[in-house]
């Protein structure tokens, strides 16, 4: 399911919908209708595709009008002109399905790569640009700002077998069961149509395939390899529908030739689906190596060979480390880009310089204001925008204001300081800090307001009597009693600096900006929870009571 992408960015990919028709240029990386779904209702022109995705969306909407694509091939880059400036997009092999590309995209927003649906293997991410892929041990020398990566079998921790192995394994699956009177193959997906060429090529026969039945298939064979259809039902060597129902199909076949005693016909699904399902309920490791290394008969009879046109979880940690990019965004909600071992190690430290093109990523408000938020969360998937026939989901990108004088300052993060009960907000620790509170402001000679802060997640303020006088004045609503209760708490804060923390458990143990910033909201400070120690004797001496 693809996502939408950020509002800083002037074009949509793989998205469908009034938000990204909003876009001013769009993208389609293939033709999996889950990636082209709402394109009749919502599509605006110019669409980039290459010719076989064009040809193949074109057959499924036929509604749609040729001029509204724009040709882009494998190794092709275009200059996309842009109000906002000019950007290069180039096309790379994304190893999915025929047609399948992923984008590169540079401009000023930074560089990012949009895998769509893919496959890396190490032939996809050596055809990127040298700059951008690191050797081992060694980062790029120019580091991609943004990833948006499939992680479809991101929680899959078997090692995939290739495509290459993987269709050899179908075809010693055919030559251990040459009894068999047919044999049925599940590759009705667009992407599967390697195992069919291959297989015809092998045993040297047509594959029959019934048009009228399956006829996006059929186009898509038509296409890609014409010379191995067959229009005889009677071939050995058929196509089989996959889902849905595809073992109620099997068992009726099977049951048929039971009962006529004729040999069970063979049937193969070529899928990885099975594998992942399978891999939660493995006993031991050992099978499930056995089950990658040749095909596997169910219970029902039909064989599985892991065939993936998807990464596995390996394959995403090895090119992510290699690439090495600042951010990585998955387009999959069913598995989110925190899961990926590289991204919770190297993309929560990300230095932002104040030129950073992330900025305008993220759509932050460049505002000379001092209302700062720095609390960015971690950038995942959830589903906020609604099509008409599809929902997309859009990254969060948590929006923040940030002065344009402490935007060199700022790191990336998540909240490094994980509160407990009996963590650093009951100690009162001297950094411990909140997101929401407000930092203030002093005046210097020239009167310009500036931020009092030497570190950003430290703010310890003081204010001079013209900003306390000038502040009292403009509040309303404040009698006289009332504004000198206010002074009395804030010598009563000043005054609070000077006491030491004490014993856990003492109403003194909590910091000054933990008071002040319950003062400050005109609500009473709670008192800490008593210590583990205290706990336990008055236990005790309860039980002395009862004894």
């Amino acid at each position: 399911m693809p996502i939408e992408m950020p509002k800083g960015l002037p074009f949509s990919v793989d998205t469908w919908s009034q938000c990204s028709q909003r876009k001013r240029h769009h993208f389609l990386t293939h033709a999996h209708k889950d990636h082209s779904s709402g394109i009749s209702t919502h599509f605006s022109f110019p669409i980039y595709s290459t010719l076989i995705t064009k040809i193949l969306v074109l057959q499924h909407y036929p509604q749609l009008d040729d001029s509204l694509f724009v040709r882009i091939e494998v190794g092709q880059s275009v200059v996309v002109y842009d109000p906002d400036g000019a950007f290069t997009v180039t096309a790379f092999d994304a190893n999915h399905c025929p047609g399948a590309v992923m984008f590169l995209f540079e401009g000023n927003f930074g560089n990012i790569l949009h895998t769509g649906d893919c496959r890396l293997t190490p032939e996809c991410v050596r055809s990127l640009p040298e700059k951008y892929v690191g050797k081992k041990g060694k980062d790029p020398k120019c580091r991609l700002d943004f990833v948006f990566l499939d992680c479809t079998f991101g929680r899959c921790h078997q090692k995939f077998p290739s495509k290459h192995s993987a269709i050899r394994q179908v075809i010693n699956c055919i030559w251990r069961h040459p009894d068999a009177p047919e044999v049925y193959l599940a590759c009705d997906l667009l992407g599967q149509e390697e195992i069919l060429a291959d297989v015809s090529q092998t045993f040297g026969s047509k594959i029959y395939l019934d048009k009228a039945n399956n006829p996006e298939c059929f186009q898509t064979l038509t296409l890609t390899h014409p010379g191995i259809i067959s229009e005889d039902p009677s071939s050995r060597f058929q196509v089989f529908d996959g889902f849905p129902k595809l073992h109620e199909r099997a068992k009726a076949k099977l049951l048929e030739a039971r009962a006529n005693f004729q040999p069970e016909p063979l049937i193969i699904r070529p899928s990885t689906q099975w594998y992942a399902c399978e891999d939660e309920y493995s006993e031991k490791e050992n099978q499930r190596k056995l089950r990658l290394n040749g095909a596997v008969r169910d219970q029902v009879g039909v064989w599985h060979v892991c065939y993936s046109i998807h990464s596995s979880k390996e394959e995403l940690e090895w090119a992510l480390q290699l690439l090495a990019p600042k951010w990585v965004v998955s387009t999959t909600p069913s598995c989110r880009a925190m899961e990926l071992e590289y991204v919770t190690k190297h993309c929560f430290a990300t230095q932002l310089a104040s030129k950073d093109p992330l900025w305008k990523l993220l759509d932050i408000a460049m505002e000379d204001s001092l209302d700062v938020d720095v609390s960015i969360k971690a950038v995942t998937g959830s589903p906020v925008v609604e099509g008409s026939t599809q929902n997309y989901v859009e990254p969060q990108f948590e929006p923040v204001k940030v002065s344009t004088s402490l935007k060199g300052l700022i790191k990336l993060s998540p909240q490094s300081i994980n509160v407990t009960l009996f963590g650093k907000a009951r100690l009162g620790l001297q950094d411990f800090s909140f997101s929401h509170e407000k930092p203030k402001v002093v005046t210097i000679d020239n009167g310009t307001p500036q931020i009092a802060a030497n570190k950003l997640d430290e703010f310890s303020f003081k204010e001079d009597a013209e900003v306390k006088s000038r502040k009292s004045e403009n509040k309303t609503g404040i009698n006289g009693t009332e504004a000198q209760r206010q002074g009395s708490v804030d010598k009563e804060t000043e005054d609070c600096k000077s006491v030491p923390c004490s014993t856990i458990g003492s109403s003194k143990s909590f910091d000054e900006r933990f008071r002040k910033l319950y003062r400050s909201m005109n609500v009473p400070v709670p008192q800490p929870l008593p210590s583990l120690v205290e706990l336990m004797k008055a236990n005790k001496r309860a039980k002395r009571k009862f004894d």
